[in-house]
């Protein structure tokens, strides 16, 4: 018997946009197949999200067909079939003996299904950036009169513009988001352990808020005294204490869709150094938020942004945000000066303020938006102020 199919995130109709958008492209480079290995492709593209993509798998696109063809571990084919809107047929699992196996893998059974279907006669598209050196190497030993063509981020760069039905659960994961940060204003407390306070914010996350739940759990980065200086590490074994600062970087997830928040507290009253900084990024952020709209660059924006802080007496060595959907970071633009990507309505970024100045001191905020055509439209709603415990 087989297993039946799950609720789907989106309708067929939305699906199979998207690999319209993706089969005009590939008609550009004169590709005739596509070999996406990227999970957060797989996933815009099919609706699948199972936790597979340790072992090799691959969505594979023919120009000629309405639907891919999606090749995974065997047993993870139930997993397709109830997670994505690809009929029965177009899903394939290889045999158990391709895994652990040092002479052959997952990858010689996409390299066997491009070449029974007689997709390697024409260009060949592959995420050579996703695609470890073997298995690229395997590809031209395998098909050595195939043309390949280097398609890294082709599938990337159209996730960069959502859908309605892609901004209406970024609006979701906000909200979620705003809750988790406003539970670690309840939990922050002298004597409370950090990794008590984390299953706390943890737990608001997957309930969800408005009546929609959480359904992931993405990166949750706590750095508190004496660690403020650092960016990315989780909580610690410690107690908070009196004094103490905590910068806490979360995320709302709602099938996969993430919007991020970031916002600094101070148990006790904060120092001097701490309420300068944040007010010359708070106005550092509203610039850079009065920049945005349709025909600007992520230049501009940043630009807005250092101008700003640097009046103020600060500066940001690192960037200041970068394109966010699914999973968190989407990997092609940035919010920083050089980055030229203009802006589009439906565009969504995670403004990232974090700035670590010193070894041993820092200070976040942050805000994802989307573009609209009238300018920034703020997802995440928590008061921009130190939060004083």
């Amino acid at each position: 018997m087989s297993i039946s199919k799950g609720p789907q995130v989106f309708p067929r109709a939305e699906y199979l946009r998207r690999l319209a958008a993706v089969k005009a492209e590939m008609v550009k480079r004169e590709v005739e197949a596509l070999v996406v290995t990227f999970d957060r492709s797989i996933n815009y593209l099919t609706g699948y999200t199972a936790r597979s993509a340790y072992v090799p798998q691959a969505l594979v696109i023919s120009v000629g067909e309405e639907e891919p063809t999606l090749i995974l571990r065997l047993m993870d084919v139930p997993a397709g079939m109830h997670l994505t809107f690809l009929e029965r047929n177009k899903i394939i699992g290889y045999p158990e003996s391709l895994v652990g196996n040092p002479d052959k893998d997952g990858y010689d059974a996409i390299i066997d299904f491009l070449q029974e279907t007689n997709l390697t006669k024409r260009g060949v598209g592959l995420e050579m950036g996703q695609l470890p050196a073997r298995a690229a190497e395997n590809f031209k030993k395998r098909v050595p009169g195939a043309r390949f063509v280097d398609c890294t981020h082709l599938v990337t760069w159209i996730r960069v513009i959502k859908s309605d039905l892609e901004i209406a659960l970024m609006k979701e994961a906000a909200a979620i988001a705003d809750a988790g940060m406003m539970r670690a204003a309840d939990v922050i407390r002298p004597g409370v352990h950090e990794a008590d306070a984390v299953a706390e914010i943890l737990s608001t996350l997957a309930r969800g808020a408005n009546g929609k739940h959480g359904t992931g759990i993405a990166n949750i980065f706590m750095c508190s005294s004496p660690r403020t200086g650092t960016c990315h590490i989780t909580w610690s074994d410690d107690i908070f204490r009196q004094g103490s600062q905590v910068n806490l970087e979360l995320g709302g997830v709602r099938h996969t869709y993430t919007a991020a928040v970031m916002r600094t507290f101070s148990i006790g009253k904060p120092s001097d150094r701490l309420c300068r900084i944040h007010d010359a990024e708070v106005a550092g952020l509203e610039a850079a938020l009065d920049k945005v709209r349709p025909g600007a660059t992520c230049h501009d924006v940043a630009q807005a942004f250092n101008r700003t802080i640097g009046k103020l007496g600060f500066q940001k060595e690192s960037r200041c945000g970068y394109g966010i959907g699914i999973d968190w970071n989407e990997a092609v633009t940035s919010l920083k000066e050089g980055d030229m990507t203009v802006l589009k309505p439906n565009m969504t970024f995670h403004l990232m303020l974090g700035n670590w100045i010193d070894e041993d001191f820092g200070y976040v905020i942050s805000e994802t938006f989307r573009v609209t055509e009238s300018g920034a439209d703020v997802l995440t709603r928590v008061p921009r102020r130190i939060f004083q415990i």
